[in-house]
């Protein structure tokens, strides 16, 4: 049994909505993340009608207390100072076995307040994604929210068509955003701003508490993680999408999967999202977007700062101008990692860089080259034949007199740090399957016709990342020209 406490509805009301879920005609459950309950405290699982029950909104799990959460936005640049949960409801948070405390939210449960005209619900295949990419990420170590659990509706949500519908339960840290200080600053409501920051000190920062100010350190550490969180994205071709100020997590995990994806051919502008006509959130764009972001944070954070004026706004773009030097060290340790050099190495960042101007000219499916760079630098370590491995490698590429000059670079560099702990560093640096678009497509092909027996393989699969099993080859392969996946769409 789940045990809901309500530490965030205790700040003022301005910032969460008391609010009850819309029941749906017959919710059925598609999926239960025991190992995620587990560690929540439910140490017996309930049957699945309960279970359908309870995650579909139907029927609230005792101690639940559904609220609706503001906050506002910059989406695509333009500010909007209410968006809020317009189809979520936070039941309340749960202390997990670390003592960590974790929110527990319904996502396409029906109508709030915040709905704005929208009917607060999710259709199947944004569930499922969202379900599979979120799996994925915490599989790998990237920080992120959780799935708990996928029911389905029994009823039609009606998008570009109408689709069958669904509901996610999603765990986080925190549900809390850059957006969530931003309702609060729009409002110039200052209490209600500082009763934020402190519980958001309390909950996720709590050195910062003991800082000469407090705030500045609060914006200090939400810049660490941000910058570590994309540097994450970045090194395994991950495209969020849709970076808008309400989808940037001020815990520093990846939150809401709507058009996101994988890239796949390696190109530095790509875009997967439908609604991304301009590019601005673009593979190579995602870091500027993220210090962007941080600057709108830094802004709601002034008015609590110890110094005021001029003085603050120095300090704060002091902090911001950090990200860049943040960013880089993580991508750096990462560059060492996925190219199996030491960590103090000093030309892991030199190869990377060339390596993606070969992958980017000779067209290389980005996941499938370090997979085989893996394997190739397996078998040069182990000193046995490496000729089939190279050429698995080459075959990757349209150049592959480019890339054969820089695989001698980079054997060079390797050479001086094959240690066995270096290739258990790159293996798990590299995973071998990812949630590729194709893939989740035919799971929502499945699903939206009622069998699916392919979204629990692919779970299956992209949970245990670094698998090498033929199932997992198989489910790793890149899309072949008629497979292939070049929009996403947003759920909303």
């Amino acid at each position: 049994m789940l045990s809901f406490e309500h530490q965030f509805a205790t700040l003022p009301e301005p910032l969460w909505v008391a609010c009850q879920p819309t029941p749906v005609a017959q919710p059925s459950l598609i999926a239960f993340n025991d190992a995620l309950g587990a560690q929540l405290g439910m140490q017996t699982r309930p049957d699945d009608a309960t279970l359908a029950q309870w995650f579909s909104g139907n029927q609230l799990p005792p101690s639940a207390e559904p609220r609706a959460l503001g906050y506002a936005g910059h989406q695509f640049g333009n500010f909007v100072p209410q968006l809020g949960d317009g189809r979520a409801l936070l039941l309340g948070e749960v202390v997990n076995q670390q003592g960590e405390r974790r929110d527990v939210q319904l996502k396409g449960s029906g109508r709030t307040p915040f709905s704005r005209g929208g009917d607060g619900r999710a259709p199947l295949g944004p569930v499922l994604r969202e379900y599979l990419v979120g799996e994925f990420m915490a599989a790998v170590g990237v920080p992120t929210t959780r799935a708990l659990a996928a029911v389905s509706t029994g009823e039609r949500v009606v998008r570009q068509m109408a689709e069958p519908g669904a509901v996610l339960t999603r765990v986080a840290s925190s549900h809390i955003r850059v957006g969530t200080f931003q309702f609060a600053a729009v409002r110039r409501d200052e209490s209600a701003l500082k009763a934020l920051a402190d519980h958001v000190i309390a909950r996720h920062y709590p050195e910062a508490a003991n800082a000469d100010d407090p705030y500045l350190a609060l914006l200090e550490a939400v810049t660490a993680r941000q910058a570590a969180l994309v540097a994450r994205w970045m090194s395994l071709g991950f495209i969020h999408g849709v970076m808008n100020t309400d989808n940037c997590s001020i815990a520093g995990e990846t939150i809401d999967y709507g058009p996101c994806a994988f890239m796949e051919q390696f190109d530095p502008q790509k875009v997967y999202s439908s609604i991304d006509q301009g590019g601005r959130y673009a593979f190579d764009n995602q870091p500027g977007i993220a210090q962007w972001n941080l600057a709108r944070f830094a802004e709601t954070l002034l008015p609590l700062m110890r110094v005021e004026g001029d003085a603050a706004v120095e300090q704060a773009t002091e902090v911001l101008r950090g990200f860049t030097a943040r960013f880089g060290a993580e991508q750096r340790r990462l560059h060492a990692d996925k190219l199996g050099l030491a960590p103090e190495s000093d030309r892991a960042v030199a190869l990377m860089e060339a390596l993606e101007i070969q992958m980017h000219q000779g067209r290389m499916d980005m996941t499938a080259t370090f997979d085989a760079l893996t394997h190739y630098a397996q078998v040069l370590s182990a000193d046995t034949s490496a000729h089939s491995q190279k050429e698995a490698l080459l075959a990757l590429t349209t150049q592959p007199a480019g890339l054969t000059a820089w695989l001698a670079d980079w054997e060079n560099a390797q050479q001086a740090s094959q240690q066995s702990e270096r290739l258990d560093a790159m293996r798990h640096a590299n995973p071998v399957v990812i949630p590729r678009n194709h893939r989740i497509q035919e799971v929502i092909d499945a699903a939206v016709e009622g069998d699916f027996a392919p979204f629990h393989t692919l779970l299956a699969a992209v949970t245990q990342p670094f698998d090498e099993s033929e199932e997992a080859r198989r489910l790793a392969a890149p899309a072949t020209e008629s497979e292939q996946v070049l929009r996403t769409f947003c759920g909303t």
